[in-house]
């Protein structure tokens, strides 16, 4: 199964005998049969894509992301129809409101996001030895925190972030140092990213995003209740509760893009405060993309599955017995 991307002006997608005809300049260029894909990306200005096709895809279990054309900014999300089992989704509000459980998961999401960032750090430090003295600070505040976490495992939710929050600090203060000069690389920023890499990593955290949330959504959970992350208008928290474990390998591979050249600071162009990443840089990043997601794709599944085993075990008793139904 694969992703579709579309990632030009001006075309026109319809849906034909079970596939997707892909118009350009009114002439046919590619279809793509929807049994093939999982996931559709629309980027392109001005594609014209009807209600149709949408409802094909949607029926079909093909989720679509909708990206806003030049600054890759997650529009909208379309998913098919959703999971039937209400123990889960029952069982998800419950545990919501449970301060104990929302406190343990979100110390196992931070544990393991930390020791991640502490191995991508020691991997760098393998392969950049010039720059052993930022990247071992940076991993020796990142052992600190790790011990204060260990040192009291009943911490609530806010003191988890805050600890979360001072190791991201550190981590970014040494992997920026992996990377050239010119890139203008010296932290985390965003809304928008003022720099190549920043402009990477969240085109990448986006699509990790709209990954978590169609693995969710399969699984039968709501995309929408997080544990760590609390439901918030408009914000798939879930989703991003799930994604946090996943960032750093995010960062690994975009380290690797650029050490590579296969992103260069030419594909980049400026606007208005903000750091674009060009149609050229896009179709690169987007294939190198592919070939690095499945393993991030697995994990989600099989994390959102078991997370689903667990809450319709508790949920089965809150339904209502197919004897209390009248008609």
């Amino acid at each position: 199964m694969a992703t579709l991307f579309l990632d030009r002006a001006e075309l026109e997608v319809r849906h034909i005998d079970g596939a997707l005809a892909i118009y350009e300049a009114g002439t046919r260029s590619a279809t793509v049969p929807i049994k093939l894909l999982e996931r559709v990306v629309l980027q392109g200005a001005r594609t014209r894509l009807d209600t149709g096709t949408l409802i094909k895809l949607a029926e079909a279990g093909v989720a679509t992301l909708l990206l806003s054309p030049r600054a890759s900014r997650q529009v909208a999300i379309v998913l098919g129809p959703a999971h039937n089992d209400a123990a889960i989704r029952l069982a998800q509000c419950q545990h919501v409101a449970d301060a104990a459980f929302c406190a343990g998961w979100a110390r196992d999401l931070v544990i393991t996001k930390i020791r991640r960032q502490r191995r991508l750090l020691d991997t760098a430090l393998g392969q950049r030895p010039d720059l052993r003295k930022p990247l071992f600070d940076a991993a020796a505040q990142l052992d600190a925190a790790l011990t204060r976490l260990g040192a009291a495992p009943a911490q609530d939710c806010a003191t988890l972030r805050g600890v979360e929050g001072s190791a991201a600090r550190a981590y970014f203060h040494g992997f920026c140092t992996l990377f050239a000069s010119e890139l203008d690389f010296t932290g985390r920023n965003r809304r928008p990213p003022r720099d190549p890499v920043n402009a990477c990593l969240s085109l990448g955290y986006t699509l990790l995003h709209f990954d978590a949330v169609r693995a969710a959504h399969c699984s039968g959970l709501d995309p929408l209740l997080g544990f760590y992350h609390r439901p918030a208008f408009g914000r798939e928290s879930l989703a991003s509760d799930l994604i946090e474990p996943l960032r750093p390998h995010i960062d690994a591979w975009v380290w690797q893009q650029f050490a590579g050249r296969t992103l260069r600071p030419e594909h980049f162009s400026s606007e208005k405060g903000g750091c674009l990443l060009g149609k050229a840089g896009r179709g690169r990043f987007y294939a190198a993309w592919e070939k690095f997601s499945p393993a991030h794709r697995r994990w989600l599944r099989l994390r959102c599955a078991a997370l689903a085993r667990s809450l319709r075990k508790a949920g089965e008793p809150l339904l209502a017995s197919t004897e209390d139904e009248s008609f």
